[in-house]
């Protein structure tokens, strides 16, 4: 059971917010089996790298996640007064998002599911 009021908790809660910058892509059209092959190669790597590494990667996910990472430096530029030379990736993940059901028609009156799997992509930056 918790201890203290309901607003006390809220504000211990928010107390304790994560000041790095970052940026979130929400429902994003890819699974996120294949967004966590191009988040693997550029965790922990400086901006500058990473953006190399997406511009000339094949991989669908990569302009995605691209555009995402501009997103976040210019989040950590705007917001934070941070400069964008000094920044690499502290964390970046893709959570599981709701999954859209079709039917494709088969042989002999049958239908098969397809499942079109959509992911939450989470890039967070930090200063070295």
């Amino acid at each position: 059971m918790a201890k203290g009021h309901r607003s006390q908790i809220k504000r211990e809660r928010n107390a304790n917010k994560d000041t790095r910058p970052s940026a979130k892509l929400s429902f994003a059209r890819i699974s996120t089996t294949k967004a966590c092959y191009v988040l693997d190669a550029i965790r922990g790597k400086n901006v500058n790298d990473a953006l190399g590494l997406l511009a000339y990667n094949p991989r669908k996910g990569s302009t995605i996640i691209e555009k995402l990472l501009k997103s976040a430096v210019a989040n950590a530029q705007n917001n934070n007064g941070m400069n964008p030379e000094d920044l690499y990736i502290a964390e970046c993940y893709a959570n599981k998002g709701p999954t859209m059901k079709r039917i494709r028609p088969r042989a002999q009156g049958r239908a098969y599911r397809i499942e079109k799997r959509l992911s939450h992509i989470t890039i967070v930056l930090d200063e070295r």
